[in-house]
């Protein structure tokens, strides 16, 4: 027995068949969103890619190109089929290939969902990422006069700025690294010189962070040297002035940006497989509607539509043994072709 099914005149085919015509033609422009949304994530990765040591994932948004591009194509072909569909010389050209066209539109869909689903499941991959390439970034920020890392101070700075954040989990991460170059230290002062011996590798290591480490809605001058020393400065408590430095990590604070770019981009991709879905469902609609006309000399009469031929369990059933055929039938062919001919007796 048919699931889902429902009896079609010819007016309400002319109007499944418009209908279908005009969201399609609206899924292309989705299609061209996707696209556009694939290409946006791909620049916001590649403009950081420099603290994520370049080793960030282009497979998402490289995805949602694909899918953009694949949605306008499959969705303009569609909108062709809805088009001639109310024209049966026309249609006639259409008939042999409507089955495996919906069966490739439903892996499409299938494609289009799993898309959706890897916006979501980004993050963990993006964690990672940032932690390895921000820690090699503050590595690298006194290399100004370095080939290849000159421009790392630069960036580093105008990330900070940019995303009200310091360090990769915080503002001490600074104190754990020689981010002043050699170059602009003075080695015949003292204070200079018991700094670089008091740790074993030799570094000039402070309690001090970048000025773009500064939170300008402080009520007082940015204290950028001696944080931890609150003799070194008046009326002046480390442990409860927040507001002098940004506290939240760039870690945190691009991790929390692209996720939020992510959550927003998947959401918008859901809403286009369930459009995309319902046009495809539509199109099994046409296909059937138009497949079960009695008399096709007759215009006017009546027909059945419906989604599946069968009930679920039976086309499942169908499926799995058509499945086992199919396997059956490469694994007697492979055995044929390992027997070969029998060798003549000379």
């Amino acid at each position: 027995m048919a699931l889902l099914k429902i009896k079609f005149d010819q007016k309400k085919r002319v109007k499944l068949a418009q209908g279908l015509w005009l969201m399609n033609w609206l899924s292309v422009l989705a299609g061209i969103i996707i696209f556009g949304l694939g290409l946006f994530l791909k620049v916001e990765l590649r403009k950081r890619s420099d603290v994520m040591d370049n080793s960030e994932s282009h497979f998402v948004p490289n995805s949602l190109i694909g899918m953009g591009v694949l949605s306008c194509v499959f969705n303009s072909l569609a909108g062709k089929i809805c088009y001639d569909a109310l024209d049966p010389a026309k249609y006639a050209k259409w008939k042999p290939w409507l089955k495996s066209y919906l069966a490739v539109c439903v892996l499409f869909n299938i494609a289009l969902f799993l898309v959706a689903l890897c916006c979501f499941l980004l993050r963990g991959s993006l964690e990672s990422t940032l932690a390895h390439g921000l820690k090699n970034g503050m590595k690298f920020y006194r290399d100004t006069d370095t080939p290849g890392r000159c421009f790392m101070k630069k960036t580093i700075d105008m990330l900070q700025i940019e995303f009200k954040c310091c360090g990769n989990n915080g503002f001490r991460d600074w104190f754990e690294i020689q981010w002043i170059s050699n170059r602009y230290l003075d080695f015949s002062s003292k204070e200079v010189k018991d700094r670089v011996k008091s740790n074993v590798d030799g570094r000039y290591l402070l309690d001090g962070v970048p000025f773009s480490c500064c939170n300008p809605n402080s009520p007082r001058p940015c204290i950028q040297y001696q944080l931890t020393n609150n003799s070194a400065h008046y009326s002046y408590d480390h442990q409860t002035e927040e507001l002098n430095l940004w506290v939240r990590g760039c870690r945190a604070a691009l991790l929390s940006y692209y996720s939020n770019l992510m959550n927003s981009m998947g959401a918008v991709v859901l809403l286009v497989w369930l459009f995309e879905v319902t046009i495809t469902i539509g199109l099994r609609y046409l296909h059937t509607a138009l497949e079960g006309v009695p008399n096709p000399e007759d215009p006017e009469c009546v027909s059945e539509g419906w989604l599946l031929e069968k009930s679920v369990p039976e086309t499942w059933k169908a499926f799995l043994e058509s499945v086992k055929k199919l396997g059956k039938g490469n694994q007697v062919e492979a055995e044929g072709a390992e027997a070969g001919p029998s060798p003549e007796a000379g």
